[in-house]
Order: structure tokens, then sequence, then C-alpha cells
């Protein structure tokens, strides 16, 4: 059903519930799962690009999640990249289609329908952009 998987994280509350369906859909399908996390980068006029978290930060937290489907039987890898803000989504569906998963899935920091056509969100992007099934877990 499913054989390859997308999981994309960030440091949102929604993580831990966005690993524990990946595991569990994984381990059902004895699927392989790929654990992207992308650092984005604000453009600041005179500044250049300003980067919100190190790169020993978000190497961890995909190591640690990696680690933990690993644990529960699931051949895990992980991804951390580099992206400017706004091209998450664009990004998590390129990284979808160049590894030819089956299923995205991500987390929703839960701004609601209305907050997110306002604010953009990157899960409301990626099920407009995506090709394949998206699985948002709130």
């Amino acid at each position: 059903m499913y054989e390859k998987l997308l999981v994309a994280i960030d440091h949102s509350k929604a993580t831990e519930r966005v690993l524990s369906a990946a595991r569990d859909l994984a381990s059902l399908s004895n699927g392989e799962v790929w654990v992207l996390h992308l650092r984005e980068r604000e453009v600041m006029p005179r500044a250049g690009l300003i980067e919100t978290e190190s790169t020993d930060e978000a190497a961890a937290q995909v190591e640690a999640a990696v680690e933990e489907l690993t644990k529960a039987g699931v051949k895990a890898h992980g991804v951390v990249r580099s992206t400017i803000y706004g091209y998450a989504a664009r990004e998590i569906v390129e990284d979808a289609k160049s590894r030819d998963v089956s299923v995205i899935i991500m987390g929703s920091r839960g701004h609601g329908d209305l907050a997110g056509l306002v604010l953009g969100s990157t899960a409301h992007k990626v099920i407009h952009l995506a090709d394949r099934p998206v699985l948002v877990v709130r």
C-alpha cells in the first residue's frame, strides 16, 4: 500500500504525532520512510539570508526521528536541506516526486482554514501542489 513514505517534520507540537502516524503506516506495509526537515531561511534586505536554526539543531531533530522509527522496526532515512522562507511546500512536493513516494505525511499547526489561506499554511499548499496522497496530522 505505502511502500515509500515522505515525512516532513518541523519543530511544531504535531511532529510527535506525525512520526507516530508514519510509523504505523510504514509498519502496515513494511514501508520505507524518508524524514525530511527543511531549514527555512529568510531573505532580509541588507542582511542577506537569515537562518532561524543551526545545521546541528536540524540534524539532531532528524537523527532523533530516524532513530525512533528504526527502533520501531521501520527502515528510515533522514534528509536536511535549506530553503527560502515560503518555498517549503514546493520543496516537499519535489522531494516526494524525486523519491517516488506513495504518500506525504506532515503536520498542521492548527490555524484553521481561514488562517491557513491567509497565512499560506505549508500543509495547505502541499495538498494543492501534490500529485499523490497527503496525510495531514493535527
